[in-house]
């Protein structure tokens, strides 16, 4: 069996998908025998033989340079580009726990490490049937049933103190623990160096990692040996 680690956003668009393939272009090219693992997608785009095409999937998989097909990596793969619990809705065929739980351990056999990633921010949707319903599916469901640390991606500007920390607290709340976190789009400037140091202080969370835009791979401050222990 695998270990795996979670790579939860603050949000939507801050660079999740981006960060998660140089994080698993750095460990396989570290030689860790490493691949990418996602519960649920949505706004997959259709080839020409009109199959879904996880874009997610492909662009991690592309940056670090791993042939594997998207469909053993990603067990739910929706069109409509919402959230999973709305898309499965419109399209049927929602999310189940074990039905994920299958797929990670069937990816678990055939690699050392999985780096998987999250839909959006900590509070989002995966299924909804109602209010109080049993059948009822949040991320932090998916993280908790797969029992994984996580690793949090933000963007290093204005506005990131708030988000990592109401990020961080929720995440306390539901007993997930949180290794790290990595800030996009970093310019070292010096707002962003004190956004750093003051959820650092805040959250008693280090910032293992600052990405530059458009870098190609992690800056080499990443302590390879540290990053590794907190997959689980």
């Amino acid at each position: 069996m695998s270990k795996g680690l979670f790579v939860l956003g603050t949000g939507t668009d801050i660079g999740k998908t981006y960060v998660t393939g140089l994080l698993l272009k750095y460990l396989r090219d570290n030689g860790y025998d490493a691949t990418y693992f996602k519960a649920a997608l949505s706004g997959a785009i259709r080839d020409e033989n009109g199959s879904l095409v996880p874009g997610d999937a492909v662009e991690v998989l592309t940056m670090a340079g791993l042939d594997e097909d998207t469909d053993f990596l990603v067990p739910y793969i929706y069109e409509t580009a919402v959230s999973p619990h709305l898309a499965s809705q419109i399209e049927g065929n929602p999310v189940n726990l074990d039905v994920v739980k299958d797929a990670y351990e069937e990816v678990s056999q055939k690699y050392d490490y999985i780096v998987m990633e999250g839909s959006g921010g900590i509070v989002c949707p995966i299924r909804y049937e109602g209010k109080d319903n049993e059948n009822n599916i949040m991320l932090e469901d998916i993280i908790k049933h797969l029992d994984l640390d996580v690793i949090l991606i933000a963007d290093a500007g204005l506005g990131t103190i708030n988000s990592i920390v109401t990020t961080v607290e929720y995440l306390k709340s539901r007993n997930i623990h949180v290794c790290g976190i990595i800030m996009n789009n970093y310019k070292d400037e010096l707002m962003e160096n004190d956004n750093i140091k003051m959820v650092e202080d805040l959250c008693d969370v280090p910032v293992i990692a600052k990405v530059y835009q458009n870098d190609k791979k992690l800056l080499p401050n990443v302590d390879t040996k540290e990053l590794i222990s907190y997959f689980k």
